[in-house]
């Protein structure tokens, strides 16, 4: 078994969640009619359950957990799956584990109130009601969903067709060819992420006018960071481990208050952080 097929697993996550919005083409006629525009100019779109948050409720919890997986975990194939570090697996495994429950809840008592919402609809929408554009609660429970799939990583040479030999090759030589780029694209996120944290911090301690720039989000957001990325480095890259202490000695008994009142503190913090910024072909 290869380090990297024991370093991480692959993991594939799938929310679906009904927008439940449509474009009004009357009331889109009757705005660009009246603005003397072209029909294309101005859209009107109806939200379906205006006046009630539980089916908007489940769209934002979706968005925080499209975010987490996002954030927990590294690029692999264009789409789908993704590259989980082991040392993250348990905290990812559990976290999706507990926000699918979660997820699942919210959805049963959006379902459980959709024929009262249904029912409320034209007094909420008024002339924009229409009542085709309400599914059958059956049709709408099918709108709604959450999977995860967690599986191995692949092998580098791992490539089994019962082909001639000479084919074979070829297609083991493609495979590995993919295989090296897509863990250079993956090796290249946690890179890409530190490197918009540094620019970020550089730019707002060039700004030594504007101490409304700085919440403890500054401070926050950079330690997380660095912890988060000695559990990414799938491949122990010693430049970026070398990068990440750096940034974190630079945070090393960091105070938002001396950030925002003392300019020599900020003209320290980007000097150290500009030094990283520069000492790192990014």
């Amino acid at each position: 078994m290869s380090y990297i097929s024991s370093s991480a697993v692959l993991i594939s996550l799938n929310i679906s969640c009904w927008p439940a919005s449509k474009v009004d083409r009357e009331a889109t006629d009757k705005v660009n009619t009246d603005a003397n525009a072209v029909s294309s100019a101005g859209q009107v779109r109806k939200d379906l359950f205006a006046g009630t948050s539980l089916r908007k409720d489940i769209e934002r919890k979706a968005a925080r957990i499209r975010n987490f997986f996002s954030t927990s975990t590294l690029p692999w194939a264009d789409k789908g799956e993704r590259m989980l570090p082991m040392p993250l697996f348990m905290e990812v495994k559990q976290t999706i584990a507990r926000e699918k429950r979660e997820y699942d809840e919210m959805c049963e008592m959006f379902f459980d109130a959709y024929p009262q919402l249904v029912a409320d609809a034209p007094s909420r929408l008024g002339k924009f009601y229409k009542a085709e554009d309400y599914p059958s609660l059956d049709e709408a429970r099918s709108k709604f969903g959450f999977r995860y799939t967690i599986t191995p990583m692949p092998e580098a040479g791992d490539f089994r067709l019962d082909v001639a030999n000479e084919e074979l090759a070829e297609l083991k030589a493609q495979y590995e060819t993919a295989y090296q780029q897509r863990l250079a694209d993956a090796m290249r996120d946690p890179w890409e992420r530190l490197h918009t944290m540094l620019k970020g911090m550089s730019a707002k301690l060039a700004d030594t006018d504007d101490k409304k720039r700085f919440h403890d989000t500054f401070v926050s957001n950079p330690i997380e960071l660095c912890s988060l990325l000695t559990k990414l480095n799938v491949t122990n890259d010693p430049k970026l481990e070398e990068a990440r202490r750096q940034l974190e000695m630079a945070m090393a008994g960091a105070d938002i208050e001396a950030i925002k009142e003392a300019p020599e503190v900020r003209a320290d913090m980007k000097s150290k952080v500009d030094a990283i910024l520069g000492k790192f072909d990014w």
